[in-house]
């Protein structure tokens, strides 16, 4: 593989790694789901939570979503090893928000991620959500959702 090819293949996952916070911000859950394989697996271990697949995907998405008032994710990069067709990273996580029962949330978490080439670019084949941290201290500032704007 060139230079310039694997440059590129890093552009693209880092893309990929750029649209999922995108999506997961404008509460585009159509979007969210069409970045993974058609197998592809989402899990959030906290949350006792594993989703396969686009269309459960995106069901899980929503369902988690609906219950923030409002939420704010900033995804800062982390590394990638490339291997032909496939690829394993991290992305380091910042969120806050707050759910619609009052409570508050701040948290970093590091996402363990696998990707696959396919005929439509790359797509996660896995997402693991791991919070390393987590304040639940009321949140003093106030907030609204993409439907607001």
């Amino acid at each position: 593989m060139s230079d310039l090819e694997t440059t590129a293949d890093r552009i693209e996952i880092e893309t990929l790694r750029g649209e999922f916070t995108d999506a997961v911000m404008m509460r585009d859950y159509d979007r969210l789901a069409s970045l993974f394989a058609n197998d592809g697996v989402w899990r959030i271990p906290e949350a006792d939570a594993e989703f396969t697949g686009p269309q459960e995907i995106r069901a899980g998405i929503e369902r988690l979503q609906n219950a923030w008032e409002y939420f704010v994710q900033t995804a800062h990069p982390g590394a990638i090893q490339l291997e032909g067709d496939t690829a394993s990273g991290r992305a380091y996580i910042q969120e806050l928000g707050r759910m619609r029962d009052g409570r508050s949330g701040l948290n970093y978490s590091l996402c363990r991620d696998r990707y696959r080439r396919t005929q439509d670019g790359w797509k996660f084949a896995e997402r693991v959500y791991e919070v390393r941290y987590l304040d639940t201290t009321p949140l003093a500032g106030a907030g609204s959702s993409p439907e607001a704007a």
